[in-house]
């Protein structure tokens, strides 16, 4: 498998190359990509180092997968050039999610949404993907019927300035800030843009990623998304009601049982889900389970999950795993 990854050098594509390396996927030929001005610098895969080459030279290459990270207005320009090719492309930016014809996928939730005239793929926002594999379950089970969220999120979702911005502010050193407000000992309501009608585009994105990945576009549902001083992953307050009666224990047994999903639900012994202990894991850990008991089949959970992998790059390498189960695919890389 020839195998491009753009944005190589960047905080998600760093994490792509760790992930291909953990999971053993066969990459024969590994094509780091970047922009320009991060041409020619190593990145290490596997023990071996690799120059970074550019994004002209990386689509002439034929790569068998591309997997971008790179931002949206680069996943505009060259995402269609690599399909073109007959390159398959495992897109991490918003730039393609909501078009009809291109898949938005998590594999434990529609992995055939993926059909053999797709070559571009979506990868959904982080802190949709982690809400949709637990509600998955619950929705084949009991149908939902009204989703409430809200996001307690990771910066490292921002980018490693908003890392340092963290650092230099508990550090009480002077640097570069990418939020409009101090980060430390605070909690920004602020997740990408504002839009006309109130909300971030973060919110909008949870809400309307959700109905199509789901197959729900009548779905109710509502998000709130918060910036935390945290590094290691985001949390989510999830209100979910049901048009169908729920045991508890059955609910706890069904998220037990569901592919991606650990259970951490023991609160008498301050067992429950906390970024700090999802850093660099790869499942949606679930706690906190409880019946909301102001409205009829409604219940509460907590939802965990390192925004980096999971919520990035971890999926897209599912995405990338899901293919190689696909006779059409298979037979698409061999030519």
């Amino acid at each position: 498998m020839k195998i491009a990854v753009v944005g190589a050098t960047g905080l998600v594509g760093t994490k792509m190359l760790e992930v291909l390396a953990e999971r053993n996927f066969p990459v024969t030929e590994l094509l780091p990509t970047a922009s320009e001005r991060s041409v020619g610098k190593i990145v290490t895969f596997k023990g071996t180092d690799y120059p970074v080459i550019g994004l002209q030279q990386a689509v002439d290459a034929k790569p068998h997968i591309a997997i971008f990270s790179a931002g949206g207005s680069v996943s505009t320009e060259w995402a269609p050039k690599f399909a073109a090719n007959n390159t398959i492309v495992i897109d991490n930016s918003s730039a393609w999610r909501m078009n009809p014809d291109v898949p938005l996928v998590v594999p434990e939730v529609n992995p055939n949404a993926i059909l053999p005239q797709h070559r571009i793929i979506a990868n959904p926002n982080c802190s949709t993907i982690q809400m949709v594999v637990a509600l998955k379950p619950l929705h084949d089970a009991y149908h939902m019927l009204r989703v409430v969220v809200s996001t307690y999120q990771s910066v490292t979702g921002t980018g490693q300035k908003a890392v340092t911005q963290l650092q230099n502010e508990r550090n009480n050193t002077p640097g570069e800030t990418v939020y409009p407000h101090p980060i430390d000992f605070n909690a920004l309501p602020h997740i990408d843009v504002f839009m006309d009608n109130g909300y971030t585009k973060e919110e909008w994105k949870m809400m309307v990623e959700t109905r199509k990945i789901m197959e729900l576009p009548d779905l109710k549902i509502t998000a709130t998304t918060v910036r935390i001083p945290a590094i290691g992953g985001h949390s989510e307050s999830i209100n979910a009601a049901f048009a169908h009666p729920f045991d508890i224990e059955e609910i706890k047994s069904t998220l037990a049982k569901s592919p991606g999903i650990t259970l951490q639900d023991d609160p008498a012994n301050n067992l429950y889900p906390m970024p700090i202990t999802s850093h660099n894991l790869d499942d949606v850990f679930v706690g906190r389970i409880r019946r909301d008991d102001s409205a009829p089949n409604t219940l509460n959970m907590w939802v965990v999950s390192d925004n980096l992998r999971k919520g990035a790059a971890t999926n897209a390498v599912q995405i990338a795993e899901l293919l190689l189960q696909k006779d059409w695919a298979l037979e698409l890389f061999r030519n």
